[in-house]
């Protein structure tokens, strides 16, 4: 490897360092609490590193905070593209919950992505905008696996309850009651989220049966 490789990849490093850094004190503070001198001392850099690989701290935020999200998504999509029309209701929302499910077993880094997407999902950066086509693929594909079990609901609906969904999917990473399922196993979390998720999506439809 000559110098100029070297340097290619040290760049690298310090630039995912700075990403990494500035994910871990988004999810610990929000946008509102990130310093420029903590995210370079912990991720061993200079400010001018910052200026160099992304011009300034809101577009390193901004950067950081798109690829937690792009991360979640491709999770999520990866799940429910193995649905199909004969998938149950359990079957959907365990596809749906499953990213957050191991993020919350795992704990560290998967953990502070989910929280991350869920601290700034009430407030979206512009970034966000590029990342339309996957928030859109997965609506879609949940919605086609939850026609087939939820045939008396309109399109609509199935996407409202979706969203609903995913919004108590958000909550559960910021929430205590996340804390505590964290203690848990995957299959214990999932005991527990799973039947809450489906309910989500089956709204009333079972009222009074």
């Amino acid at each position: 490897m000559d110098k100029r490789d070297l340097r290619r990849e040290a760049g690298r490093r310090t630039r995912d360092n700075l990403l990494s850094a500035t994910l871990e004190m988004l999810a610990r503070r929000g946008t509102e609490g990130v310093t420029l001198r903590e995210i370079t001392e912990s991720a061993g850099a200079n400010v001018a590193a910052v200026s160099y690989h992304f011009g300034s701290l809101k577009a390193l935020c901004d950067l950081a905070i798109e690829r937690a999200l792009e991360q979640y998504l491709d999770a999520q999509i990866l799940e429910l593209d193995a649905l199909d029309t004969t998938s149950t209701l359990q079957e959907v929302a365990t596809a749906f919950a499953r990213p957050m499910v191991r993020a919350l077993a795992a704990g560290g880094q998967d953990l502070t992505v989910m929280r991350t997407v869920a601290r700034v999902g009430i407030d979206p950066p512009a970034g966000w905008e590029r990342l339309a086509g996957k928030f859109d693929h997965c609506r879609r594909i949940a919605v086609r696996a939850l026609t087939a079990g939820l045939p008396g609901v309109d399109e609509q609906e199935l996407i409202f309850r979706t969203r609903c969904a995913a919004g108590l999917l958000n909550w559960l990473a910021l929430a205590p009651i996340g804390t505590e399922l964290a203690a848990l196993s995957v299959e214990q979390i999932e005991r527990q989220l799973i039947p809450v998720v489906a309910g989500a999506f089956r709204g009333d439809t079972t009222a009074g049966h």
